[in-house]
């Protein structure tokens, strides 16, 4: 009785999903402390940026964007495959009308013509004994969870992209900001130095060398407001319009860094990561189709039958009132196909070790990403603490400079000097502080946040 129920219920053939091993550090690289549970990426991103201008961009790009929509289809297309194939561990039953007439001529050259019909129900159904229907139903499952993962993938990528590109604005604002108050003091610079030479008291060669400073800085200029419109289509690429200005407020030097958040435990990369669990399905995927391979090689099993009426000459050959029914049973067991059944197993194999290998890619480039992010942040943060330093003492030497020119101690070139220097370090800060918006912006996508709503 146990084994008739065995047989009725069937058996899936081939080893069941267990995910496999990866390696998986005890902390991320570069933290420092205690590993919490906690991760930045738990959070909402419309907490994680405090930005109402860049939040409003995020929630139009949600809205908006064409790879999302690309994606959101696929994963309906996804779900609707993984239903087709669910649909046939159940019966099919088709309605069915046939109709039909022929001559037949005897040899007195006597004609008959006979007419026959029939219609009803017709059903079919095959019994899935070895669970290769069910395989294929896994298969298709996990299929159509990968997908959804994938736009769980895209969803992080366009929030980290706009967030990334909001951040480059503002500093290319805070850029041409410094470049624009520079040029105004070259200017003034000028100035000066040409009516000193309209008065006699200086020289021709003190004016040009001021002037080419002058227009060094003013040929910075056209390439950050280049680099500004640039990045303002990409914005705009993003949230699905055509190029165009992104409203923005511009980026203070003093402005405070989003907090930093522990990135939580390595282990949780592997669920909260988008790209990894998509990889994993890919995986799901591979090992239901070994198991859907290895069943093609067993018996298949299927019900027929019909229920229904005739019409015609069939009647009269039947007898009673024209009502038809019946049942049937066949087997199909594969003796030769030339090969075909073991090729297909060695490729889906073959396939499910691509899966594997892929999946424990994603996982360590994952660890990667995050590494990558913690010790850019430290290290920028390193760097903007001396280069505002750096910044600070070349004001005061430029300051210094033009006290000492005016009362004969210094020549003009300690203007020069000092005045490049600033502009330069005032440029190399601004891109500092909007590289560590940026990283902040990466670890949060590396830790594979971004997703909720």
């Amino acid at each position: 009785m146990m084994a008739l129920s065995f047989v009725l219920a069937g058996c899936a053939i081939g080893a069941n999903y267990a995910r496999p091993q990866v390696p998986t550090p005890d902390q991320y690289r570069f933290v420092e402390g205690p590993t919490q549970a906690q991760s930045l990426a738990d959070m909402p991103w419309f907490q994680v940026f405090d930005d109402p201008t860049l939040q409003a961009l995020i929630r139009e790009a949600i809205s908006n964007n064409l790879d999302l929509r690309v994606a959101v289809a696929r994963v309906e297309e996804a779900r609707a495959r993984a239903g087709i194939a669910k649909s046939f561990l159940y019966p099919q039953v088709d309605g069915v009308a046939r109709y039909g007439i022929r001559q037949a001529s005897e040899v007195e050259n006597n004609d008959t013509t006979h007419q026959s019909g029939d219609y009803g129900f017709r059903l079919a159904w095959e019994l899935d004994l070895f669970g290769r229907l069910r395989r294929e139903r896994e298969s298709a499952a996990a299929l159509a969870l990968a997908s959804e993962q994938g736009r769980r993938g895209v969803l992080v990528t366009l929030v980290g992209d706009v967030a990334t590109n909001y951040f480059l604005l503002r500093e290319l604002d805070l850029q041409l900001d410094i470049a624009l108050q520079t040029l105004k003091l070259n200017d003034q610079t000028v100035t000066y130095f040409q009516d000193r030479l309209n008065g006699g008291v200086s020289n021709r060669l003190e004016l040009d060398r001021i002037q080419a400073n002058r227009e060094r800085t003013a040929a910075s200029i056209p390439d950050i407001e280049r680099q500004i419109a640039t990045t303002e289509n990409t914005i705009s690429f993003l949230l699905g319009r055509p190029p165009g200005t992104i409203m923005r407020k511009p980026l203070a030097p003093e402005e405070a860094l989003p907090p930093q958040i522990p990135p939580g435990l390595p282990t949780s990369l592997l669920e909260r990561r988008p790209d990894v669990a998509e990889a994993e399905q890919f995986l799901v995927s591979a090992n239901a189709d070994i198991g859907a391979a290895k069943a093609a090689f067993y018996p298949t099993i299927s019900l027929t039958g019909f229920l229904g009426g005739v019409s015609g000459d069939l009647v009269q050959f039947l007898g009673g009132d024209g009502a038809v029914w019946g049942l049937g049973a066949g087997l199909v067991q594969p003796v030769f196909q030339g090969g075909r059944l073991r090729r297909n197993l060695e490729a889906m194999r073959a396939r499910y070790d691509a899966a594997l290998a892929l999946y424990q890619k994603a996982a360590l480039n994952g660890y990667r990403e995050v590494a990558d992010s913690l010790v850019t942040i430290q290290k920028l943060a390193e760097t903007r603490v001396h280069q505002e330093t750096g910044v600070n003492a070349l004001q005061d030497a430029s300051d210094l400079s033009r006290a000492r020119y005016d009362t004969g101690l210094a020549s003009y070139l300690e203007i020069l000097t000092a005045d490049e220097r600033l502009f330069a370090e005032r440029l190399l800060l601004a891109q500092t502080r909007g590289a560590e918006f940026r990283a902040r912006a990466e670890l949060y996508r590396a830790l594979g946040g971004g997703w909720q709503p």
